[in-house]
């Protein structure tokens, strides 16, 4: 089992871009850009309010996880997390589903991934707005926002999968987010 410790904001276009050129001017390591899939199942013993179980497609890649939130009012979040890579996305798709898991969120993303001063940064658009996470030990993280510029930037408090019940459309059995 691992820990996750990361801090969200939420993003104006605007800053969205100025990060980017931060990231450049201080001479952040780029990782690289991809386009996701997340599939959240539902199902079991899952509360999805402090639970996700989540199928992740990147290109021919697939991705398990299986998150789960630690209670907290601080912005730096602190949750469990265990993945592992898929050979195959359909196959596993199909066993969730004879389990009895069934997809309930669909989200799409576009990430740039960074890393800066001990701690990774990706920068996200997804269909309903602009985000940023910074993830690593609680001193990199406020590090690295002073660097970047984030120290009085928004944090964002929910996660995505919030996010996209909030913001996403009903399709079918689930809720999804996508890009047009």
């Amino acid at each position: 089992m691992s820990i996750e410790i990361e801090k969200k904001y939420r993003l104006t276009r605007e800053q969205h871009e100025q990060l980017i050129r931060r990231l450049r001017e201080k001479g952040a390591t780029a990782e690289g850009e991809e386009f996701e899939e997340n599939t959240l199942y539902a199902g079991g013993s899952l509360d999805l309010s402090k639970q996700v179980l989540r199928l992740r497609r990147v290109g021919s890649r697939a991705i398990l996880t299986y998150k789960e939130r630690y209670p907290s009012s601080s912005a730096i979040k602190r949750q469990r997390e265990d993945e592992t890579e898929v050979e195959d996305a359909e196959a596993l798709s199909s066993i969730l589903n004879a389990l009895g898991f069934k997809p309930a969120l669909v989200y799409e993303k576009r990430r740039a991934t960074w890393r800066l001063a001990n701690a990774e940064i990706v920068v996200d658009e997804l269909p309903f707005g602009f985000f940023a996470e910074i993830e690593g030990e609680e001193k990199s993280i406020r590090e690295v926002e002073e660097l970047l510029g984030l120290a009085n930037a928004e944090a964002e408090m929910s996660t995505y999968p919030e996010l996209t019940h909030r913001h996403g459309v009903k399709h079918e059995d689930s809720i999804e987010a996508r890009f047009a």
